[in-house]
């Protein structure tokens, strides 16, 4: 049974499923900020459920602090989970470009 600790995995889901910049390819991504840190996610999901959930170095994504930073003062405030945000554009960008390669 997951505590207060876990991520809430089906509402974040549900709310990145519904914003077409937040999919490349077959994962879901978004950004998550906490008191210490503020890391982007990966989400693959399977069966209408999560498959698979990750955090992602962003940085190995030439993605910088400055792109997350941005990303969170950009946000139109749709994820209702506090501390949630999307990508933005200029992220999606960057994954999308990377994603051509893989």
């Amino acid at each position: 049974m997951p505590d207060g600790s876990e991520p809430e995995y089906t509402v974040i889901l549900e709310q990145i499923q519904n914003y077409r910049k937040s999919q490349i390819g077959s994962s879901y991504y978004y950004i998550r900020a906490g008191e210490e840190s503020t890391i982007l996610c990966r989400i693959i999901p399977g069966g209408g459920k999560v498959f698979f959930h990750e955090v992602v170095d962003h940085q190995n994504y030439g993605i910088s602090d400055e792109d997350i930073d941005e990303a969170i003062k950009g946000d139109t405030g749709t994820f209702t989970l506090p501390g949630h945000y999307h990508i933005s554009p200029h992220i999606e960008k960057k994954l999308r470009a990377l994603q051509e390669f893989e």
